[in-house]
């Protein structure tokens, strides 16, 4: 955690250039002017409409009407509006979901990479984390290893699908192998298993995917969702998490997330957040756009000499690092005004991450320097 807070307060990115043309593929941000219909949504619903305006707001209604029929018609699955629980985005939604469902001395399974933070939400809700790493030839879910891993105070697992960084999104047949595994581990030990399924990038596919959730096939599922990737609006916080069909002992689980959300500091969507998600969920970033960039940046880079699959989904490139040390290789980029997020500070040592939200000039800007940065190491190695 301290180099990721280094990385954005003390490294050569902290000290980048302001004011000229750089390329910044660090972080998934906006690099150009958010969508219009974001800020007329935003605008609109932010003028009162009676004294209770901005007086304390549960759920939505209206919100979570339009968050199940449009989840629903997506994932095919048949989501009641109350079981649409309204969250503060991903983050939000990931630490009421894992306090709403841990006791003291649980074991929390994550999936290695793992988003920056899990293993910090885990330890906040008083539980032990437990990685696991995916299966690297591949980028899947490693189900035999989760398996192994299973124990006694095994209470919850977080999988990321689609994955960031390696833009993979699991396959049914893995999701079900793991609906299997956690089944019978849970029978062998006595207690439920939840799965926290991280869908921060689910509308962020390539290549006309559709996206499958855990939720299809494993009823302790807690779909968690946000709005901040497909409108590409991060600094709003506005997403949920959404009760498998089947979800046992509904009432129970809705009740324990409500009670969690108001004793954290009432993590729920501010009020204009709330009546402004019918419009925000229709909205989505241009993703033929991204794709055409992932399709120039992959075909480029290869050309170049670099090492890298093609993402399923998501905002990120993952390339191997030309040099063993991903944190210098980054920096030779750095020296040159492009700037990446180093593998290490993702648990993928030896590559790096690139962000393709990334503006076209930027891509131009950056494509020739990641040409001379390649050829440079090969010529220390000659």
């Amino acid at each position: 955690m301290g180099q990721l807070i280094a990385q954005f307060t003390k490294s050569s990115y902290a000290r980048r250039p302001t004011g000229r043309l750089v390329g910044d593929f660090v972080a998934g941000n906006p690099q150009e002017m958010t969508l219009p219909g974001f800020v007329d949504a935003l605008r609109s619903w932010s003028l009162p409409k009676d004294k209770d305006w901005f007086a304390y707001k549960i759920m939505d209604a209206k919100a979570q009407s339009a968050a199940a029929a449009s989840l629903s018609a997506r994932l095919g699955l048949s989501v009641a509006p109350d079981d649409i629980f309204l969250t503060r985005g991903a983050g939000g939604g990931l630490a009421v979901a894992l306090s709403a469902v841990i006791d003291p001395l649980d074991e929390v399974i994550f999936v290695s990479p793992p988003w920056f933070f899990y293993e910090a939400m885990i330890l906040a809700a008083g539980a032990s984390p437990v990685k696991v790493r995916i299966d690297e030839t591949n980028f899947d879910l490693d189900v035999a290893a989760i398996d192994a891993a299973l124990s006694p105070r095994t209470r919850a697992i977080i999988i990321n699908t689609p994955h960031n960084p390696t833009g993979k999104m699991y396959p049914i047949e893995t999701l079900r192998r793991l609906a299997a595994v956690l089944t019978r581990g849970a029978e062998r030990h006595g207690r439920a298993i939840y799965l926290v399924s991280d869908e921060a990038y689910n509308r962020i596919l390539f290549d006309g995917r559709t996206f499958t959730s855990p939720g299809l096939v494993y009823p302790h599922t807690f779909l968690i969702e946000t709005y901040s990737k497909s409108a590409l609006a991060p600094g709003q916080r506005l997403g949920y998490i959404a009760l498998a069909p089947t979800m046992p002992h509904r009432e129970r689980v809705r009740a324990a997330l409500l009670m969690v959300a108001l004793a954290h500091g009432f993590q729920l969507p501010d009020a204009v957040m709330q009546y402004a998600l019918p419009d925000i969920d229709a909205l989505s970033i241009d993703l033929d756009h991204l794709q055409r960039k992932r399709d120039r940046m992959v075909t480029a880079l290869r050309k170049q000499g670099y090492k890298l699959h093609e993402p399923e989904a998501t905002f990120y490139l993952l390339p191997q690092s030309p040099l063993r040390d991903d944190l210098a290789f980054s920096e030779l980029l750095a020296q040159r005004d492009v700037f990446v997020l180093p593998g290490t500070l993702v648990e993928m040592p030896g590559f790096f991450r690139i962000s393709l939200t990334a503006t076209d000039e930027m891509i131009d800007f950056a494509l020739p320097r990641f040409g001379a940065a390649i050829e440079e190491t090969a010529a220390r190695a000659g």
